[in-house]
């Protein structure tokens, strides 16, 4: 996949991760598109990057997404890679909180049904291009679930599943390539209440992602999700417990 001269679009792209994603394509000569809920926060960002626009918009919020959608068809009809990034997450005890389903429900809409919303909606545009790309981050967690994020390790399970099928589904009948970008803890303020300061620079996830691109590795362990795959690999069990130290499996 080439790694200059795209359109790209990135949710989530003001802060963290999406923010390093933007910066790096940015860099490498690309348009880039980011979008989020807070417009402050979003022009900010934007005003940081070379050749990018900011479009206020909330992946959640199906009136959002078809106000994006149309802006996109109208104004960046070139468009050929997609990046979902945008994510909520949610740190508890199933045992000790009483609105599970409430959290759980924020999850599974934002990280898993908005981004089959919006693949489904931009596949015209871009099955149209002669190189197109979508980007699904899911987590280490779609992996070997962490006990403190229940929910949200379900929801990029659910991620990193329809990822697969989306890859050998498209692989078929267009030229559009589907990547997952998997990351391990990530220093950002999106990780703070689970110690994202002892998780890898947000900056190494994006250059993981463009050293992907360039090698069409589409399955992207990043850090210490090799580790723990690899482990997965040979013994489910251990990898439960590597991710979950002090838990009864």
């Amino acid at each position: 996949m080439k790694t200059t001269g795209n359109t790209i679009l990135i949710t989530g792209g003001s802060a963290g991760i999406g923010f390093e994603i933007a910066k790096i394509f940015s860099e490498k000569g690309n348009n880039v598109i980011i979008t989020g809920r807070n417009e402050a926060r979003l022009t900010s960002a934007a005003g940081k990057l070379k050749n990018t626009t900011a479009i206020v918009s909330d992946v959640a919020d199906k009136q959002d997404v078809e106000k994006l959608v149309a802006t996109l068809k109208s104004d960046f009809p070139n468009i050929n890679i997609v990046i979902n990034n945008a994510g909520a997450a949610s740190y508890y005890l199933l045992d000790q909180v009483d609105n599970a389903y409430e959290r759980a429900e924020e999850e599974i809409v934002t990280n898993y049904l908005s981004i089959i919303g919006l693949n489904q909606k931009l596949l015209p545009l871009l099955g149209a291009q002669k190189e197109a790309a979508i980007v699904n981050v899911s987590s280490i967690a779609a992996l070997v679930p962490n006990h403190v994020i229940p929910t949200y390790a379900a929801s990029k399970a659910a991620l990193h599943s329809y990822t697969q099928s989306l890859r050998l589904t498209l692989a078929k009948a267009t030229a559009v390539k589907v990547f997952e970008l998997m990351p391990p803890l990530v220093n950002t303020e999106f990780s703070t209440e689970i110690g994202g300061e002892n998780g890898i620079p947000a900056s190494e996830v994006a250059e993981a992602l463009v050293n992907a691109f360039d090698n069409d590795t589409y399955e992207i362990h990043v850090g210490r999700t090799a580790d723990l795959f690899g482990l997965f690999r040979q013994s489910p069990e251990q990898a439960l417990l590597a991710m979950n130290p002090g838990s009864a499996a």
